[in-house]
């Protein structure tokens, strides 16, 4: 793969056939046997090695690719790299802790604990955050000891060979982060494959149920990030201009292309109009083009199936009854170069229901949907009333109001007068269909690791035979 400078230039990025059956024994042939090295590794030494890497991370050169890879905003990009340059940080932090239990028992008999790795773990990524998500799965994985095969989306496959290049040019033992490239097939082959210990998954809910499906016949242990409709709830004692900044910033981050985002606005009626003139200007004022320029805000769509798709259910909005209050159509950039490009107008729908198609299912695009409330009670019932459950929001001034809901709220990762805010310090996953297990944050520690019990007899046997 030849990489330019002119990367606004480029048409075609590369060509990538997909790995079959004996490129995935390869690959996971080669993640066994680094695992053997690389789990016999003190903590501090796997730790030197991966804060190497995130020294090697050459912030522009790696973002500049991730805007090409997935069409995001350069600003945006480099917010990416910096979250995954600190994940892999934060594990090396932890690689040196890893410990287990002593327990004292009668006569001087005691048991211990163990925490110990896996083996060769899978991680299959979205196309959303692409060097993001690899870091996200790879550094826990590897903290623990464990190799690891990715599968990049087949959408965004270039971001995760550059973070293979640096694990490699750190240390890393050779095979220990491998990258593998392919669609479903390639997916269900590392699922099935005998030597595959578990598998970390990011996508849609469909194919995280194939994915357990698949995994569950080895009894493999996964983690699935998947699908979100999430609620945001802004009370009229919120802070207004917060309130606003959190609705953009939890509806048209990467082009609304977020699982977390909370596009299910819901608005207490005393601030409704308000809110939703502030929101529009704001909205209307969003710089698109070209997402390599320092003033773009919004770059393209990942493909032109994905922009029809979510076109789509915009026009589905407006049969069901909902109002365009601004975009939500498709948009073509002055700059003759990028008029191919998948772009669309951030789109913001009034006078939305709980029954609408726009409000009940994932768009994964940049489509706001703003619907009024009157009582606490009546919001959080409406809010909770979905399958998913991977994050929600609450805006209020109520110090008592925002512990009270949020308890009350059914979603993995909650957010109190801010949305979208992710440090890898703090666990990040769903309840319900939204997934399985964390990422980020020390309890994915237990997600990568298992746990091996060990009696010690310190006196005799006492047996009933």
């Amino acid at each position: 793969m030849n990489r330019q400078h002119q990367y606004r230039n480029w048409r075609i990025l590369c060509h990538l056939e997909p790995c079959g059956a004996a490129e995935i024994d390869e690959a996971v042939k080669h993640a066994k046997s680094a695992f053997g090295h690389w789990s016999k590794l003190s903590g501090m030494d796997r730790a030197r090695i991966m804060i190497e890497a995130a020294h090697i991370i050459e912030r522009e050169e790696i973002a500049e690719m991730e805007v090409v890879n997935n069409g995001k905003s350069i600003t945006e990009a480099r917010l990416d790299v910096d979250s995954a340059r600190l994940c892999i940080e934060y594990y090396a932090g932890l690689a040196s802790t890893l410990a287990g239990q002593h327990v004292q028992l009668a006569g001087g008999s005691f048991a211990y604990t163990r925490r110990e790795p896996l083996g060769v773990c899978v991680g299959i990524g979205a196309w959303n955050y692409p060097f993001q998500i690899a870091a996200w799965k790879s550094a826990p994985a590897l903290a623990c000891g464990n190799s690891m095969v990715f599968k990049p989306s087949p959408v965004t496959p270039v971001t995760a060979v550059l973070l293979g290049e640096i694990f490699a040019q750190a240390g890393a033992p050779e095979g220990l982060f491998n990258v593998v490239q392919g669609g479903q097939e390639t997916g269900s082959l590392l699922c099935h494959h005998p030597d595959v210990a578990k598998v970390s998954f990011t996508g849609s809910v469909p194919t995280g149920k194939k994915i357990m499906e698949m995994a569950s016949h080895g009894v493999k242990p996964v983690t699935l990030e998947l699908g979100g409709k999430s609620p945001l709830l802004i009370f009229k004692d919120s802070d207004l201009e917060n309130a606003v900044r959190g609705a953009l910033m939890a509806n048209f981050l990467s082009q609304g292309q977020v699982c977390s985002n909370g596009t299910r606005v819901f608005v207490q009626k005393d601030v409704l109009p308000e809110f939703v003139e502030e929101v529009v200007e704001r909205t209307q004022a969003i710089e698109i083009g070209d997402p390599l320029l320092e003033t773009t805000r919004m770059g393209a769509l990942v493909s032109r199936p994905h922009l029809d798709k979510v076109l789509s259910y915009v026009d589905q909005a407006k049969k069901e009854g909902a109002t365009v209050l601004c975009g939500g159509e498709a948009f073509v950039p002055s700059d003759p170069k990028l008029r191919g490009g998948y772009y669309m107008t951030p789109c913001v729908l009034g006078n939305c229901t709980d029954e609408m198609t726009c409000v009940k299912e994932e768009i994964f695009g940049p489509v706001m949907s703003v619907l009024s409330f009157e009582t606490e009670e009546e919001v959080l019932h409406r809010a909770n009333d979905t399958s998913l459950g991977l994050a929600a929001g609450v805006f209020t001034r109520d110090v008592r109001r925002a512990h009270r809901v949020v308890e009350q709220l059914k979603a993995g990762s909650c957010f109190i007068n801010n949305y979208n805010i992710t440090p890898v310090e703090v666990p990040f996953g769903g309840f319900k269909m939204s997934g399985i297990g964390r990422e980020n944050g020390q309890v994915t520690i237990e997600y990568y690791s298992q746990l091996k019990t060990v009696f010690v007899e310190m006196g005799d046997v006492d047996s009933l035979f």
